[in-house]
């Protein structure tokens, strides 16, 4: 079962999100804020972060950019979660991310972009 960190502070966001990736069959973790979403990633080594970009204590752009930092956490994948429209896919990539999704979120176009940047992580567990 593949794991996602779900890094959002709004709890119905939070729990809309996190239902829906449970049913489609991810292990989900919680973190609320962005200095949280960096010690549970360094912690369980998740196979995708989903990162809100506004976020308390530590903004999730600051965050992605401090785990695309360390060598154990730089090769995980993360996607930008964001309502605010001055962040764009260009603006998340500069920070580290690995792709970027508006919200209200579209779940078909998030599961999918799950899905693709799982695939190296799932194929290398498959060779193994």
């Amino acid at each position: 079962m593949s794991s996602i960190l779900l890094v959002e502070d709004d709890p119905m966001q939070r729990d809309l999100i996190s239902r829906i990736l449970q049913r489609s069959g991810y292990e989900v973790w919680l973190a609320f804020d962005g200095m949280e979403a960096v010690s549970l990633a360094s912690a369980h080594y998740p196979d995708i972060i989903l990162m809100d970009a506004l976020l308390p204590i530590m903004n999730g752009l600051d965050a992605t950019r401090q785990l695309k930092k360390q060598p154990n956490t730089m090769h995980i994948p993360v996607i930008m979660l964001t309502a605010y429209v001055l962040i764009d896919a260009l603006v998340a990539k500069t920070y580290g991310c690995d792709d970027f999704e508006l919200k209200p979120i579209n779940f078909s176009t998030l599961l999918a972009k799950i899905v693709r940047l799982s695939r190296p992580t799932m194929a290398t567990e498959l060779s193994a």
